[in-house]
């Protein structure tokens, strides 16, 4: 439509300062023939569009024209003021930025927008801090001067040393090449490399950080959906994880695959679910099992299932004394 044609212009100056009617065709995929009619248009509407004679002229708008127009529909304008509602922003020391950010979105708003996109925002609840049992969801504490460290290191591209704690061990000084940063489930993540291998560290268990003036050794792009993929199913698939066989009942079936690293076999026996899964370590093992209680019950491996009776015998013997006095 010629409509959004003509705000895409105008964003298009606004951005760029300055653009040949060549280049503005290019990127509104029009003819120059077309452009011209448009800035026409605009200056008829009041734009103060104007033109520049010679070599490296063009149309530009002139110097601190402000206006409401910002191309977003009210969809669009919503889509910001929900994603602004998301904590996912406070995982990387960026939650006051974005709070600044949405008020200049709002402000920047045709009025009738404003009002009722603020509105319909206030109607939608996006990942709440407690969920209808009232569990609360897993808070990780950030240090801001911390985070912002790793945040310029990755965006700079410069290499950066960190003070880490990994799980059950002593912190040490390490050195990596920052690729980039994940959120997962409020869970914040560096994905980095070291020495040249693949590494991902818990933003929370990073203890101190310092940018190194070095560049950094990665590649220019990067897909990080991508090496989030890949470096799960690494996890999924390494280290001393147990594979598991068990028997699960329909209504505990998503339970335990929400538990569990992976599915690698199911079929249905008897109306419930056999099911041969994988789990981090023995420990994760039993845990989860134990979490499904009569919904389960484990084929193998037989540790598995003495582990499991031991606690049963543990529980029985703690609450079978006095029953009934």
């Amino acid at each position: 439509m010629r409509a959004d044609r003509l705000v895409s212009l105008v964003l298009l100056l606004r951005r760029h300062g300055r653009l040949s009617a060549t280049a503005l065709a290019r990127e509104l995929e029009v003819s120059t023939r077309t452009v011209l009619r448009d800035i026409e248009a605009l200056s008829a509407a009041g734009v103060p569009v104007y033109a520049e004679r010679g070599r490296h002229g063009g149309f530009a708008l002139l110097p601190g024209f402000q206006t409401e127009l910002t191309g977003l529909n009210h969809d669009e304008a919503l889509a910001l003021l929900v994603a602004g509602s998301r904590r996912g922003a406070q995982v990387f020391g960026l939650g006051s930025a974005l709070a600044s950010a949405m008020l200049k979105v709002v402000d920047a708003l045709p009025e009738s927008y404003r009002l009722t996109a603020a509105g319909a925002a206030e109607r939608l609840l996006i990942d709440p801090e407690t969920d209808l049992l009232s569990r609360r969801a897993a808070e990780e504490e950030l240090p801001d001067a911390v985070v912002a460290e790793v945040r310029r290191a990755v965006f700079a591209g410069h290499r950066l040393r960190i003070h880490y704690e990994a799980h059950e061990k002593a912190p040490e000084w390490r050195t990596v090449d920052p690729i980039g940063l994940v959120t997962v489930r409020e869970q914040g993540y560096l994905l980095a490399q070291r020495s040249g291998e693949d590494r991902t560290y818990r933003l929370s268990r990073i203890l101190a950080a310092e940018e190194l003036d070095e560049p950094a050794q990665r590649a220019d792009r990067v897909d990080l959906d991508r090496a989030w993929q890949e470096r799960s199913t690494r996890f999924r698939t390494g280290g001393d994880q147990v594979a598991v066989l068990l028997r699960v009942h329909p209504a505990r079936r998503e339970e335990l695959v929400g538990t569990a690293l992976a599915v690698l076999a199911e079929e249905t026996e008897d109306g419930w679910q056999r099911m041969e899964v994988t789990f981090q370590d023995s420990r994760h093992a039993e845990w989860a099992v134990w979490r499904l209680s009569a919904g389960a019950e484990v084929v193998e491996p037989p540790w598995l299932r003495a582990a499991l009776r031991e606690r049963a015998m543990a529980i029985a013997t703690r609450y079978g004394d006095g029953v009934g006095e």
